[in-house]
């Protein structure tokens, strides 16, 4: 087994995520099988990511088995497009609670239990034992695994880790084990500094670390007198100082990489020439990398239509809270071929004057709203600016305005339809969510999905959603019926049912159901039991879809979320040609077969 870890200095968020992504699939398209699961190590206590606040960690990134993990797992998958499990996120939480557990049931044989061993080992034999997960069904053992170190080395909470790597160098034995070591290099006042860097290396150097490989960010091309100076303090060949500019798109990482030469020095580290490549796998990874670059470097987006999407959120703040969301809208915007312009809208300013108002918010905001080519409602949770949300849904289903519900945003499609179509009042036209004192919601609660414990207790995970008899006329099905899928997790099982991941708490009232259903508002798509709520539809609309569960988390680079797809696509003005694209494609490879390239 090969080992590639990816760790980080000078400052955290530095694009550790991306570089390590951005490597397997270097690799990748060499033919090389990398392991199903790369693994994401997070330093902090929390078990999962499932209870972190949004504004301050990110998006929680939901997998297949309901694991609630960093977003970054979400390039992983995005990328290389593999479908991880909760293995693949380690966390201080997850090791130390194993080791207490192991403590208690005797299996030290009453020895102190320390970090070191006990904890470091634990680390080890979690990574060592997940990297040899066989890939796919074909029951091969991978070549290559990729471990990302979260956080910054030299912090005290990740010193257990680096002390874990280093040990597993030696384990993995020579020309095994690789590191790249990602540095910022910073501008003052015109001129790149380098002491940041040289001081990162001196750190990972004073932990045991030896990086084999430099990736300095930077908002700008490093200048080759910036990489020699680095590559002489720190004691590397130049060659081996990669630079990682500021790029249009993160997706045209990996090609920097590649005109960089950073698949020689793989080659050359890890002496990837000895490994057995089958030709065909060769061959399918250099159809996957051709059709890569014709997708992400064209040149030619900014030549493209505008397509102005309003986002209406709660997080706003943080842009990362809605990482997997973005994602979807530039593949389906690649797809489309249009110039992706996201307009963040503060759900907030969109609510109803107050004395405390500041009107040119609202103004602003309302104006965002009317200009925007689409309004897309995302995710969250809690009372705050749904009221703010119900009017965007609200102008979108009056104004025949595109429009896209991702789980709470298809739950505020619901109440808003309910207040002002079929003439419900509150409290009974709300989300339990937002008023939970006696009497029926509209929305309700999951009881089933509620307990005395926050973390993974809500509906997660890969679920079946059912296409209803009588919905062939949904626009969405259509997308969903004329194309091959990307991966096993998205394929359907028959043409009637669909695989999406969710994370929610709360649903629609099943009594409310026909009095909807009879004021034009379809539910096109419900669980197996036919109870919970999965998919709505106005027929009657451009494009008006609200979707329970979270599309974004399958979408993939060359096979964009089929609803983000379409909301683009109306959005956009070319829906039909996009369908009648797809159909013909999905001819072509077997609608529910997977091709040479979803396969990859």
């Amino acid at each position: 087994m090969k080992y590639v870890l990816v760790s980080g200095g000078v400052i955290s968020g530095v694009g550790k995520g991306i570089i390590a992504s951005s490597t397997g699939l270097l690799l990748k398209t060499m033919g090389l099988k990398i392991c199903a699961p790369p693994k994401r190590i997070d330093p902090y206590l929390n078990v999962d990511a499932g209870t972190m606040n949004p504004k301050e960690h990110g998006e929680v990134f939901v997998l297949d088995d309901g694991g609630e993990v960093d977003l970054d797992l979400g390039n992983y998958e995005r990328y290389l497009n593999i479908t991880l499990t909760r293995e693949n996120n380690i966390t201080t939480g997850k090791i130390y609670q194993q080791v207490i557990e192991r403590e208690r049931r005797g299996d030290y044989l009453g020895h102190t239990v320390q970090v070191v061993p006990h904890i470091v080992d634990a680390i080890q034999d979690w990574i060592e034992r997940v990297a040899r997960i066989p890939v796919d069904d074909t029951g091969e053992e991978p070549d290559v695994c990729i471990i990302e170190l979260g956080g910054t080395v030299g912090d005290i909470e990740s010193m257990p880790f680096v002390h874990a790597m280093t040990q597993l160098r030696r384990r993995a034995g020579r020309d095994n084990f690789l590191q790249i070591h990602v540095s910022y290099v910073p501008v003052i006042n015109g001129e790149q500094k380098t002491k940041p860097t040289q001081q990162a290396i001196r750190d990972v150097r004073s932990a045991m670390l030896v990086p084999d490989l430099i990736a300095c960010r930077c908002e700008l091309p490093l200048e080759p007198s910036t990489i020699s100076k680095i590559a002489k303090a720190c004691q590397v060949d130049v060659v081996d100082v990669i630079a990682v500019r500021n790029m249009p798109s993160t997706y045209q990482v990996p090609i920097l990489l590649y005109d960089q030469g950073l698949l020689p020095r793989l080659e050359y580290f890890l002496r990837l020439e000895a490994l057995n490549i089958s030709a065909g796998l060769k061959m399918k990874g250099s159809n996957i990398w051709q059709r890569w670059k014709a997708l992400t470097s064209s040149g030619h987006e900014r030549f493209y239509e505008p397509v102005d999407i309003a986002l209406v959120g709660k997080y706003i703040e943080l842009k990362d809270a809605y990482a997997s969301v973005t994602k979807s809208l530039e593949h389906s915007a690649m797809r489309c071929k249009r110039r992706l312009n996201i307009i963040w809208v503060d759900a907030e300013h969109l609510e109803p004057q107050t004395e405390k108002s500041d009107p040119m918010r609202y103004h602003k905001a309302w104006h965002d709203i009317c200009s925007a080519h689409g309004i897309l409602v995302p995710g969250g949770f809690g009372q705050r600016g749904t009221e703010g949300m119900i009017a965007a849904a609200r102008y979108a289903r009056e104004e025949k305005r595109p429009y896209l519900g991702i789980c709470l945003g298809m739950q505020i499609a619901v109440v808003e339809f309910a207040r002002s179509v079929c003439g419900m009042q509150a409290p009974v036209a709300t989300s339990e969510e937002f008023d939970a004192t006696d009497g029926d919601r509209i929305i309700i609660s999951m009881p089933e999905h509620h307990g005395e414990k926050m973390g993974a207790t809500m509906r997660l995970g890969l679920r079946a959603t059912v296409w209803q008899e009588g919905s062939e006329w949904s626009r969405l099905r259509k997308l969903y019926s004329t194309s091959s899928s990307p991966s096993l997790s998205q394929t359907p099982s028959s043409n009637n049912k669909i695989l999406e991941r969710h994370r929610h708490r709360y649903e629609v009232n099943p009594a409310y159901i026909p009095m909807l259903e009879a004021e034009g508002l379809t539910f096109v798509g419900k669980d197996e039991t036919g109870v919970r709520m999965e998919i709505i539809e106005l027929k009657e609309h451009p494009w008006f879809v609200g979707v329970q569960f979270h599309p974004e988390y399958l979408s993939r680079v060359l096979h964009p979320s089929k609803p983000y797809l379409g909301f683009v696509a109306a959005s956009a003005d070319c829906l039909d040609e996009v369908t009648r694209n797809m159909s013909v494609d999905g001819l072509a490879n077997g609608v529910n077969g997977v091709n040479g390239d979803a396969a990859f």
